[in-house]
C-alpha cells in the first residue's frame, strides 16, 4: 500500500537511513530537519505518517506533536516518535502529546515496516470516515467539528486476556484509575464468549498465552464482524518482535513490552480508546447523514447526490496525493427483460442482491452508488491498474456465477453485468467529466456482448488473468 512519510530529524544521517528503508519498501517519503519545517510541510503535504525525533533543537519532538495533534486538520495524522530515550516517563510524555507509538534507535526493521504498515491502514479507514463526513457536511446535514484529541477515554469497557493472575490483576488495577469496567479472562474461546454477548471499547491480549496463540485469537477477532473495529492491545516480551510485527499485519493495533509500565499502559489505552471512540463518533454522523436522504432507498447505497459531491473531493485528493484513482460504471445487463417478464417486485430484489454483492467485494474504503435504475458506479481509491482489473473481475463474476434468489415462480434469475472502467491519472477533473470518459466504454462493454469489462487503455478484459488476487490486493 503505497503512502507518503514525513522523517524529522535534526542529524541527516538519521534522515538518510529511514528515508532509504522507507523508500526501499516504495513509500514516498519526505525530509524535515527540525520542528518549524515539519509543521510547514504537514501542512502543505498532508503526509500518511510522520516518524519525528524527539531531540530537535529549537522545538523538540513532544511541542511538534502538540501542535499537530492541536490542529484539527493534521490531528488525524498518525505520529511516532522516534527517539534514543528509553525512559518510560519520555514515553508516556509523548504519547500525552498524542503520539501514537514510540520507536527506539537504532530503529529495528521488522518494527520499523510493520508500525508503518500497520498506521497507514489505520489512517486510510478514518480519511475515508472524514472525507463521508465532510461531503454530509458540504451536504447541509451534519456540523463538522471532528478532532480525535477532544474524545473522552474515561468509563471505558476492556476486556483483558491474560492467564497470569498478577499480570491480569496488574493490568486492572492500573486502568481501574479511568474509572474502566475491566473484565479480565485467561483463555481464548472465554474472550470470545464474551465478545459475542459484551460490546468492547478495548481488548488487550497477551501473545504469552502458556495453552494457545495469542496470535490466532487475535486473527479470529479480527475476522469477525462484531469485533472487526475494536482495537487491539498485544501484550508481549521483547524477544517477541517477530511476532508482534505479525500480529500489527494481522490487524492489532498496538502493543506495550513486559515487564509492562503501569504509566505507560493507561498512556497507550487511552489514545486506542480515544480513537475508537472518535470513528465511532464518524461512524454515528456519517450514519445521521444517511438517515437525511444521501442514500438509495431501496438499496441502500448511496445516492447520485452525494456521490456527484463526494467524488469532486476525492479527484481533488487524488491530484495532490499524486495516488492512483479508478472509476468503473456497472449496468445489469438486460434489466429491462426482467421487469417486462417478471414484474418490479423481481426487479427490485434483484436491484437489492446486486447492490449486496458489489459491496462484499469491494474494501470499506471504496465507494460505491447508484446512479439511477441498473446503472452503478464504484470508486477505488489508491488502486494500481492491475489491482482495478482484478476488482472489476472479481465484481463480474460475483454477478454472473450465482443466480438470484426471488419470488418467481423460477425461485431464481440469472443476471450478469456490463463494467467500463479507467484509471484516472492525477489532474483537474469535473465529475460529469469522468462519468462520460467511463461510460464511453461501459456502452463498448454492452454492445460486446455483455457480461464483460473493457477498460481505457487496455480493452476488454481476459477473465483468466485475473483469476488470481495480487498480492497487494487487501478486502
Amino acid at each position: 500500500m503505497s503512502a507518503r512519510v514525513l522523517v524529522v530529524d535534526d542529524i541527516l544521517p538519521n534522515v538518510k537511513l529511514l528515508e532509504a528503508k522507507l523508500s526501499s519498501e516504495y513509500y514516498d517519503v519526505l525530509t524535515a530537519t527540525s520542528g518549524e519545517e515539519a509543521l510547514k510541510l504537514a501542512d502543505s503535504d498532508r503526509p500518511d505518517l510522520i516518524l519525528l525525533d524527539v531531540m530537535m533543537p529549537g522545538m523538540d519532538g513532544f511541542e511538534v506533536c502538540r501542535r499537530i495533534k492541536g490542529n484539527p486538520e493534521l490531528a488525524h495524522i498518525p505520529v511516532v516518535m522516534v527517539t534514543a530515550l528509553t525512559d518510560s516517563v519520555d514515553k508516556v510524555r509523548g504519547l500525552e502529546a498524542g503520539a501514537d507509538d514510540f520507536l527506539s534507535k537504532p530503529v529495528n526493521d521488522t518494527a520499523l515496516m510493520a508500525r508503518v504498515s500497520s498506521l497507514v491502514r489505520l489512517k486510510m479507514t478514518v480519511d475515508e470516515w472524514r472525507a463521508r463526513e465532510s461531503t454530509a457536511t458540504q451536504l447541509g446535514v451534519v456540523d463538522d467539528n471532528a478532532n480525535v484529541m477532544n474524545e473522552p477515554t474515561e468509563n471505558a469497557r476492556v476486556l483483558v486476556v491474560e492467564d497470569l493472575n498478577f499480570e491480569a490483576d496488574k493490568i486492572a488495577e492500573t486502568l481501574h484509575q479511568d474509572n474502566d469496567n475491566v473484565i479480565p479472562v485467561d483463555s481464548g474461546m472465554n474472550a470470545m464468549e464474551y465478545v459475542s454477548q459484551h460490546d468492547f471499547d478495548l481488548l488487550i491480549i497477551s501473545l504469552n498465552l502458556k495453552n494457545e496463540d495469542g496470535l490466532r485469537l487475535c486473527s479470529h477477532l479480527r475476522s469477525n464482524e462484531r469485533t472487526r473495529a475494536i482495537p487491539i492491545l498485544m501484550v508481549a516480551s521483547e524477544e517477541d518482535m517477530d511476532r508482534i510485527a505479525r500480529g500489527l499485519e494481522i490487524g492489532a493495533h498496538d502493543y506495550i513490552l513486559r515487564p509492562v509500565d503501569r504509566n505507560e499502559l493507561l498512556a497507550r489505552a487511552r489514545t486506542q480508546i480515544r480513537r475508537k471512540r472518535f470513528q465511532e463518533r464518524l461512524r454515528t454522523s456519517y450514519e445521521y447523514s444517511l438517515s437525511m436522504a444521501l442514500t438509495d432507498s431501496l438499496t441502500g447505497l448511496y445516492n447520485r447526490r452525494y456521490f456527484d459531491v463526494h467524488l469532486q473531493k476525492m479527484l481533488k485528493t487524488h491530484k495532490d496525493s499524486a495516488k492512483n484513482l479508478s472509476v468503473m460504471i456497472l449496468d445489469i445487463d438486460h434489466f429491462k427483460e426482467v421487469n417486462d417478464k417478471h414484474g418490479h417486485v423481481a426487479g427490485d430484489e434483484v436491484l437489492k442482491v446486486f447492490a449486496h454483492r458489489l459491496q462484499d467485494n469491494l474494501r470499506s474504503f471504496d465507494m460505491v452508488a447508484r446512479l439511477g435504475g441498473e446503472e452503478f458506479v464504484v470508486v477505488l481509491p489508491d488502486t494500481t491498474p492491475h489491482m482495478t482489473y482484478f476488482i472489476a473481475e472479481r465484481l463480474r463474476r460475483a454477478v454472473a456465477d450465482k443466480p438470484v434468489k426471488c419470488s418467481v415462480p423460477e425461485g431464481e434469475i440469472s443476471i450478469s453485468t456490463s463494467i467500463g472502467g479507467a484509471v484516472i491519472e492525477p489532474g483537474d477533473y469535473e465529475v460529469q467529466e469522468i462519468l462520460d470518459r467511463v461510460d464511453k466504454f461501459l456502452y463498448e462493454a454492452k454492445n460486446g456482448g455483455r457480461n464483460c469489462c473493457i477498460f481505457e487503455s487496455v480493452g476488454r478484459l481476459n477473465p483468466e488473468e485475473y483469476m488470481q488476487s495480487p498480492r497487494e490486493v487487501g478486502k
